[in-house]
């Protein structure tokens, strides 16, 4: 969209008797980063413009003098020819004060006000530069930082902005002369290429072993031992762009089994980084959608269904679990690497559990000494460390399973009516906070569980180098209701420091307005059903929610009804436990009862004689089902019972479905798994009674949403990110002529808290 700003400059008649004009074109959006610039004076140079570009505090700006047709013309080749990874929110044309330039040019500049544009995520690779690292006759053969305009990391090494060289890790780097040529090069791929370097100038790579030796430093040897190494079922640590990973060959069952035991990980899924894309169609069932999303900039972790083709040992990589995370290389080291091997790898973040993905060398080697035997380093500096993005897809809707390398800070692409500065808190587990400044919306990258000491100085520091990114002081901090949160405790002190006003948000409404925001539904003039089921989260009676609807009109979020309240005991041991859910929910708890010892089950059935704590947790109900149905007792990982669960019910091909609430007059946990254990003594088979056990929480929705005359319905909470619900739940709101709208850009669990709790103060208070 361009808007024409009238202006007062003067027109001037060219010598083939034209009227020429003087005119500032401003371009908002993520616009900085992504060859815009270049492609500008290409355009330019096209159209035989004169005049300059330079990227500005809220994107690009362009003056160029030339008739009324060509500004035309030229605007309308931006908008239809744009870089790919460019979005461009707005573009003003003004005209100004004639004036004569000499030819067109790109000029640098610094900063001259408050930051006010998208900033810039990290891309993959792109097919031009694996070209080059693949080509001996290149200068760029097996260079493993090798970029263009197109792809690198962004985000990850940027230390201020405008994005130029010297506002990023890269400044220390000084280009060589072959390099300089090419980035004043109008027509090559690095033409201002803020990221350019070669094997000359650039980055440099050493291999250590577990002794800190060195044992590798030219690109060709340090392959050749990798390789070796990986072959006789080594652990490698290797630097990548974002922070480092932790690698084994995932055809070597004792290597991953070792990783395991080494990362303290029993049973938590691995990712598999393949060499190539046609690898990856022989051994999984891909859909268009996850073809597109693995070789998108993105370059994010996909979870695919196994075939009988898998060579993997998905038993040891993803225990009890039918899907395999899989991904592609996204940088031009793990493209030399993957190559290199011919082989998958298995690809995680690391660090140790709870702790966030490492990027520093020195702590690699403090942290996972025992974890790897060599290691691979680099001397890039990592600004923002970032673990990998993670997707997964339900017939037509995209799930975010984690927002981070590739997505974050991705463009959202809201836009705030306040030009306060106001800063969202998120939650304590799966944290994020997000920045709301002159009418822009920053959502950070996921940090992890704020109880563990390094994930909350991550956390903490990431919020102060924003605040001194933007130069912004905070009017308005939000936090979660549950002031316990470290996250809440510590939006109370700055807001204490920064004179700032504290504003409290419901969790479960933060869920839901998270995806109104998404969908731009605040405006509508129909009601909206609000569908959020999670964990926990603390309620407005002080109870712990996790299983609520709400309805949205007019500004307003209403609690309709919940999932019958039911005891919740032994604190964090009841997500870490599902045979506690199963206790606390059943009203025939001896059911239950060859599950826990003598002296088990008299402490627990004293603590439920005092106990006045309730919940209304879906997730815990999840955890009860699977203990019923599957014997799944205790969890590993966060939810594992839960997956094991979704995993049976995709088994069933099937769609006769039982409804376990059928006449029930409330949404009672009791009922459903009484009828449940009724129906598995019955002999009914697990994957059905797996899959009639969603269907029956998706009819739950459905009916409510009839009762209500309501047709639009939002679903927010981790426990969307079970594909088979969703699935279930798709079906049935189609047939009822239900529109679905779930969490599209941000994950479904609480990394959307931070974001939903600004859209919330935005739509609901101010």
């Amino acid at each position: 969209m361009v808007r024409l700003v009238a202006g007062q400059g003067k027109a001037q008649i060219c010598k083939y008797g034209s009227i020429v004009k003087t005119y500032k074109i401003e371009i908002n959006g993520q616009v900085q980063g992504v060859g815009f610039r270049p492609f500008i004076y290409n355009l330019a140079q096209k159209l035989e413009l004169k005049g300059h570009v330079y990227n500005n505090h809220t994107g690009v700006l362009i003056s160029t003098t030339c008739t009324k047709a060509t500004i035309e013309k030229f605007l309308e080749d931006i908008q239809n020819n744009s870089p790919k990874a460019s979005v461009i929110d707005q573009m003003s044309l003004h005209e100004v004060p004639y004036e004569d330039y000499e030819d067109f040019r790109i000029k640098p500049n610094a900063k001259g006000a408050q930051l006010n544009l998208p900033l810039t995520p990290d891309f993959a690779i792109c097919d031009s530069c694996k070209s080059e690292i693949l080509d001996p006759n290149n200068r760029r053969y097996q260079y493993a930082f090798t970029t263009c305009v197109h792809c690198g990391p962004r985000y990850a090494i940027t230390q201020n902005y405008p994005f130029e060289r010297h506002h990023t890790s890269l400044a220390s780097f000084e280009m060589c002369p072959k390099c300089a040529k090419e980035y004043v090069h109008p027509q090559d791929i690095r033409f201002h290429s803020q990221t350019n370097s070669c094997s000359t100038c650039g980055i440099q790579l050493q291999l250590y072993d577990n002794d800190h030796n060195l044992i590798g430093k030219t690109t060709s040897g340090i392959l050749e031992t990798v390789q070796k190494h990986l072959s006789a079922g080594a652990i490698l640590a290797i630097k990548n762009t974002s922070g480092y990973l932790l690698c084994c060959d995932a055809n070597t069952k004792t290597a991953i089994q070792n990783l395991r035991a080494k990362k303290k990980r029993p049973n938590k899924p691995f990712a598999i980084l393949y060499p190539s894309i046609e690898q990856v169609k022989k051994e999984f069932r891909c859909s268009r959608k996850e073809i597109e999303a693995l070789q998108s900039s993105i370059a994010p972790i996909v979870l695919l269904k196994n075939t009988q083709h898998t060579r993997l040992s998905t038993s040891s990589i993803a225990p009890n679990l039918k899907h395999t995370g899989v991904m592609l290389p996204n940088s031009a080291l793990l493209y030399l690497l993957s190559n290199s091997l011919k082989t998958p790898l298995v690809a995680t973040s690391a660090n140790i559990h709870k702790s966030p993905i490492i990027a520093e060398n020195d702590e690699v080697a403090k942290q996972l000494k025992d974890v790897y035997d060599i290691v691979l380093h680099h001397n890039l500096p990592i600004k923002y460390p970032q673990d990998d993005s993670v997707l997964k897809y339900a017939q037509n809707n995209r799930l975010v399973l984690r927002r981070s390398r590739g997505m974050s800070p991705s463009h959202i692409g809201v836009s705030l009516k306040t030009r306060k500065c106001i800063l969202a808190m998120g939650s304590n587990l799966k944290s994020t906070f997000t920045l709301g400044l002159l009418s822009r919306c920053y959502t950070s990258q996921y940090f992890g569980d704020l109880d563990a000491y390094e994930v909350f100085s991550r956390y903490k520091s990431s919020i102060n180098s924003y605040l001194n990114l933007f130069e912004a002081k905070p009017d308005t901090i939000i936090i979660d209701t549950n002031l316990q949160y470290q996250s809440s405790m510590l939006g109370e002190e700055l807001a204490e420091f920064h004179k700032a006003d504290v504003v409290n948000v419901q969790h479960h409404k933060a869920h839901f307005a998270s995806v109104l925001g998404e969908h731009s539904l605040f405006e509508s003039k129909d009601k909206v059903l609000g569908v959020v089921w999670d964990g926990t989260g603390l309620g407005e009676d002080n109870q712990i929610w996790g299983g609520e609807f709400f309805c949205y009109q007019d500004r307003q979020i209403k609690r309709l009804t919940h999932l019958d309240y039911f005891d919740w005991i032994a604190g964090d041991k009841m997500a870490k436990e599902p045979r506690l859910s199963l206790f606390c929910i059943l009203d025939k708890k001896e059911k239950c009862k060859e599950k826990f010892s003598k002296v088990e089950w008299k402490l627990y059935n004293q603590i439920l004689q005092n106990n006045t704590l309730k919940t209304s947790s879906i997730g815990r109900l999840f955890d009860a089902a699977a203990s019923a149905l599957l014997d799944c007792n205790f969890n590993t990982f966060e939810a594992e019972a839960s997956m094991i669960l979704e995993r049976v019910a995709a088994d069933y091909k099937g769609k006769s479905y039982i409804d376990l609430l059928a006449g029930a007059e409330s949404i009672s946990g009791s009922l459903l798994l009484d009828n449940l254990i009724s129906e598995k003594e019955k002999g009914i088979n697990l994957p059905k009674l797996a899959a009639s056990f969603l269907y029956t929480l998706a009819l739950v929705v459905i009916n409510l949403s009839k009762a209500e005359d309501i047709k639009i319905i939002a679903c927010s909470g981790g426990v969307f990110q079970n594909a088979e619900l969703v699935n279930i739940l798709s079906e049935l709101a189609s047939k009822e002529a239900k529109y679905l709208k779930i969490n599209r850009n941000l994950s479904t669990n609480d990394e959307n808290i931070s974001f939903g709790q600004l859209m919330y103060y935005e739509h609901c208070i101010i």
